[in-house]
């Protein structure tokens, strides 16, 4: 992984006293609520419900082993001992004193980590796949790529004031694990026939308010081209792009109002005039960036007779063989796997983690994948190179310590954001309808007969929980003062994107598990052998569930 250097940790240094000057002139009463506001939402600080919000960059997921144990810090000393992950792969505080933030900050760039831009109007934290250069999938490893996106983006002053908030995330697999057509920016890395690396570029994504699935103004963007094209994007936006009304800023609704084709000219013209400037990728640069990702120490393994031992080893343990099934995917290196911790058992926020978990987390990253470990946006953690002799052993430590739930994939698995438990801009709670949820699905049989099923939940319109592009997708509004869940079929975040259909009119909180298992029940009774939940939705459409929901005692 990239290794912050003195430059990188020169920069972060300068930054922590900054931040530490403007926020004791804000508790002085010397730097007025409205001007404090940009500085501290740039150095990842939310005011929430109930306290600050700090939300600290995991740049395309990475992180070593002391970084984790440093969050665990953190969260003991700092916080209530807890974090949370993001869907963003970010790690969220939700309760620091705005008076230690300063501390909080200085502590995190001793390890190489900060929140900078990890909020604002600005370029956010650069997503990816979470299995990002072992995937058996993989075309090219999109991580130098995210690595130079994070440098050329930081602190740029020209971007530093967007019209509004600027997400980009980068997949180089065949499938689509970084749901890159929800970005403001979605960058698919294909190779063509004479071996040429460049880029499928995805524009005017994005959920929230008004959800669009991005559209494509490039099939073929040449590697060396990737910061001038992104700077010519970038440039017609921010001189574009609407500042009057915060609802109506993103990029997204740019790209709809000028039509992507007449926004894909604006930007090849802009790109045109810069293309040879000083921010095109030489090769030197390019190999750099690929040279911080080399390959860990793999050693020669026998890939059958590992295979062999864990096959057997399954065979006398049927959770381990569940496990195995959900929680256990192919390496592109043979006798490695790749494993999800499963941050979803049933009575816990999912994507929360305790600081004693956390500490846990990274002694087995130390004992099993190289002292690395990453998050994921569906918000679990995943060891990416684990010898396949060393699943059992690490099954058993990950059951002890609650990750070992064998639920990856399944309705289970539920994205879900913060909600009103924590979040000032949430019109309902979340994480009760998550929990709820998953006790109406606790027969693991049943649940894994229904194979892979994307259950979301936001809060509100935000849709930080990505209830846009759920199988099943859930957001919680508000009725005169009550709270409410709207439900939404059809969404897919993978290569075939697609937005949900709105079902009906909203349910309340005591009826959601009868309701989903409702939509289940009309799946189950529908589908032909082999085909999932999306793929039925598909093909029936959203009439027989609705009677089957709506239908009246």
């Amino acid at each position: 992984m990239y290794i912050y250097d003195e430059y990188d940790n020169s920069i972060l240094r300068q930054r922590v006293a900054q931040f530490r000057d403007q926020t004791e002139r804000f508790l002085a009463g010397e730097l007025p609520p409205e001007q404090f506001l940009p500085l501290r939402l740039q150095n990842g600080l939310y005011v929430q419900r109930l306290a600050p919000m700090l939300r600290i960059n995991v740049p395309y997921g990475m992180l070593n082993s002391t970084q984790i144990r440093k969050l665990a810090h953190i969260a003991r000393h700092y916080d209530k001992g807890y974090v949370h992950v993001s869907t963003r792969q970010n790690i969220q505080f939700n309760w620091p004193d705005l008076t230690e933030v300063p501390d909080i900050l200085a502590e995190l760039a001793e390890v190489g980590m900060h929140g900078t831009q990890s909020s604002g109007n600005c370029i956010r934290n650069t997503t990816s796949d979470q299995f990002a250069g072992v995937a058996e999938d993989e075309i090219v490893d999109p991580r130098p790529y995210c690595e130079i996106i994070r440098q050329w983006s930081s602190f740029h002053p020209e971007f530093a004031f967007l019209p509004r908030k600027f997400k980009i995330a980068v997949t180089g697999s065949e499938k689509d694990r970084a749901a890159v057509q929800v970005h403001d920016i979605g960058l698919q890395i294909i190779r063509r026939e004479s071996g040429e690396i460049g880029f499928k570029v995805y524009v005017g994504g994005g959920l929230g308010r008004t959800p669009v699935i991005g559209s494509v103004i490039r099939e073929f963007l040449p590697e060396e081209d990737l910061l001038p094209y992104l700077e010519a994007i970038l440039r017609v936006y921010n001189l574009s792009g609407r500042r009057d009304n915060k609802y109506k800023a993103r990029i997204k609704i740019l790209v709809r109002a000028l039509t992507p084709d007449v926004f894909a000219e604006k930007v090849e013209a802009e790109w045109e005039r810069t293309k040879d400037s000083y921010s095109k990728l030489t090769r030197e640069e390019i190999e750099r960036a690929k040279g911080f990702f080399t390959e860990p120490a793999y050693e020669s393994i026998d890939n059958a007779a590992a295979q062999a031992t864990v096959n057997a080893q399954a065979a006398e343990s049927v959770a381990f063989s569940k496990w195995l099934q959900r929680n256990v995917r192919g390496h592109r290196v043979p006798g490695y796997a790749a494993v999800t911790l499963s941050l979803k058992p049933t009575g816990v926020a999912p994507g929360d983690i305790t600081d004693s978990q956390l500490e846990i987390i990274a002694n087995l990253a130390d004992e099993f994948s190289f002292g690395e470990a990453r998050t994921t946006h569906e918000q679990n953690i995943v060891l990416a190179d684990v010898k396949k002799s060393d699943l059992h052993a690490l099954w058993q430590k990950a059951k002890a310590a609650g990750f070992a739930t064998p639920n990856i994939g399944t309705i289970t698995d539920i994205i879900c954001c913060p909600g009103g438990d924590f979040c000032s801009l949430a019109n309902a709670k979340s994480i009760p309808i998550a929990e709820a949820i998953q006790r109406q699905f606790e027969d693991l049989d049943y649940v894994y007969d229904l194979g892979d099923i994307d259950l979301n939940i936001s809060g509100c319109m935000n849709a930080c929980g990505h209830h846009h592009v759920g199988h099943i997708g859930i957001l919680g509004v508000d009725k005169s003062g009550k709270e409410f869940y709207q439900v939404q079929l059809g969404g897919n975040a993978s290569n075939d994107a697609s937005l949900g259909d709105v079902l009906g009119p909203s349910f309340g909180a005591e009826v959601m598990p009868e309701v989903v298992q409702k939509i289940v029940d009309v799946y189950v009774e529908n589908r032909t052998e082999e085909e999932l939940f999306i793929d039925t939705y598909r093909r029936i459409g959203a009439t027989p569930f609705k009677e089957r929901v709506y239908v009246k005692n």
